[in-house]
């Protein structure tokens, strides 16, 4: 662990959950919008989760999203079809039977 990610550790890790920690503190933007942050803290980690928008009397939710793990997700669930999708082809194809007699007799 280099200096620079030590530094990192330290700036994640939260003494204690209070609400002052989970509400960041107001700020207002140049077109006049206040926005508070808005982090779920578990144990000694904080991650951000949105922000209310408040513009105009109006109060707005913009959630955080994590674009990889949505993409993450996507990616598991076409693995795990395709795998369950190969495994019933080998244990039952949807083509017919073919191996019953042909031949005919008259």
């Amino acid at each position: 662990m280099n200096l620079r990610e030590a530094h990192d550790a330290v700036g994640t890790v939260v003494p204690e959950a209070d609400p002052s920690r989970v509400y960041g503190e107001p700020y207002e933007t140049a077109d006049g919008a206040t926005v508070i942050t808005v982090a779920k803290v578990r144990g000694t980690r904080a991650k951000p989760i949105g922000v209310f928008v408040i513009k105009d009397g109006n109060v707005r939710w913009r959630a955080a999203v994590d674009g990889e793990r949505v993409a993450m997700m996507g990616i598991l669930v076409g693995l795990v079809s395709s795998a369950l999708s190969g495994v019933a082809m080998v244990r039952r194809p949807p083509w017919p039977d073919l191996k019953g007699d042909i031949s005919r007799r008259h």
